[in-house]
């Protein structure tokens, strides 16, 4: 699978350890930065080209970290079409994608170990949307909110 991550300050070491993890499972890993530890730099320099690539499918699912998380997060949901949750547990890494078709996992570096997050990213790249009709219904409208909030 083709998976891009992308880091601030806050989140660098993370995306380093998690792009070698993946690399060591056989996915291509798309790394938009940060390239360098560098304390003053902002999470959407690097959140937003990732969403951006995850919306136009340039890469399968993307991965973001930051400190908390939150911030990534926030910057990856203003890009149309990218479904970005805030993940801190298992059951929320897959049930995100198979119940709400999740296409960017956001991690916070500060608030879980480097262990869970690999276990986060495991549930997340090896979980399916279910395509249910009720999932794919809520997700109808979410769409139809992106397209009429189009700036």
């Amino acid at each position: 699978m083709r998976i891009g991550l992308a880091a601030d300050h806050g989140g660098f070491d993370f995306k380093e350890e998690i792009s070698v993890f993946l690399s060591e499972a056989g996915h291509e890993v798309i790394d938009f930065g940060a390239r360098t530890l560098t304390l003053e730099d902002d999470y959407p320099d690097y959140i937003l080209p990732l969403a951006r690539a995850v919306a136009k499918g340039e890469v399968e699912r993307g991965v973001a970290f930051c400190g908390s998380g939150v911030g990534a997060s926030i910057a990856a949901n203003k890009v149309s079409g990218v479904r970005a949750g805030l993940i801190h547990d298992s059951f929320s890494a897959h049930q995100g994608v198979e119940d709400d078709d999740m296409n960017v996992l956001c991690l916070g570096s500060r608030v879980i170990g480097i262990e869970l997050a690999k276990e986060l990213v495991h549930f997340f790249l090896n979980a399916s949307f279910s395509g249910y009709e009720r999932h794919q219904r809520r997700l109808d409208k979410v769409a139809v909110l992106e397209r009429e909030n189009l700036l």
